[in-house]
């Protein structure tokens, strides 16, 4: 690249930008409040709900948290039925890779480019997750907030985490790609050159951009073009504005 270090590792987010759970993901947020009292058809409820879309990407205990503040047992009863919910529909269902992601990463493998999942699920439902997709040869780390001290998105923990375990020498030669407004904020925070918002989950481009986004993409399968070009610069940076 001409105008940036080189990308040496990609941080990416697991449900909306490289597997198609979004829809598990809301049904086992929806039944985790219900055994708490909150019902689909009341006020609390459609306030909860907005709650999760606006925290995607964030540790889950810490949008139970934010249902029930003040309240730790229940945020810590929500959040055990929210895993337990989520695990089931997995087994029921499985997983499916976001089209074209098992490609993008191979290329960046095939590229010298260590990969790094990171995710707001506990390090129980990440295992769960990742035996079910038989990713280990594909991707270097996995990293719930657990392993990196307990503190998630939009913190930049994680993405600090995989530098030093996968010895990365900069954080300039980091990319982070993501759909949630958390994912953006952790990588800009993280100090990553490329942070990529995926217009295929949940949050807007705006908020993409509010978040700190660098670029937008329609689809991950831009994602390789983006960080092995070697010509990154202001008019792929100035597109991600529009």
């Amino acid at each position: 690249m001409s105008d940036i270090v080189p990308i040496k590792l990609v941080c990416l987010d697991l449900a909306g930008t490289t597997v198609g759970d979004i829809a598990m993901v809301e049904r086992a947020f929806a039944e985790a409040i219900a055994t708490q009292g909150i019902v689909p058809g009341t006020g609390a409820y459609a306030r909860a709900m907005v709650h999760v879309h606006r925290s995607r990407g964030c540790p889950k205990i810490d949008v139970f948290r934010g249902i029930f503040p003040g309240n730790e047992a229940q945020a810590q009863a929500a959040n055990l039925t929210f895993e337990r919910s989520y695990e089931g529909a997995l087994e029921r269902a499985g997983l499916e890779p976001m089209p074209g992601v098992l490609e993008v990463l191979d290329k960046l493998r095939g590229n010298d480019v260590k990969l790094a999942l990171i995710t707001g699920f506990s390090r129980t439902t990440l295992s769960r997750v990742l035996g079910i997709l038989g990713w280990h040869d594909r991707i270097d780390l996995a990293i719930s907030p657990e392993d990196a001290g307990g503190r998630g998105r939009p913190w930049p923990d994680m993405v600090l985490h995989a530098v030093l375990r996968l010895g990365v020498a900069d954080v300039r030669n980091v990319a982070v790609i993501g759909d949630s407004e958390s994912d953006m904020l952790c990588g800009r925070r993280a100090g990553a050159s490329v942070v990529a918002g995926l217009m295929t989950g949940v949050h807007s481009r705006e908020r993409l951009l509010k978040g700190g986004a660098t670029h937008i993409l329609d689809s991950i399968v831009d994602f390789p073009g983006l960080i092995l070009s070697d010509t990154l610069g202001a008019t792929q940076v100035a597109s991600s504005a529009r």
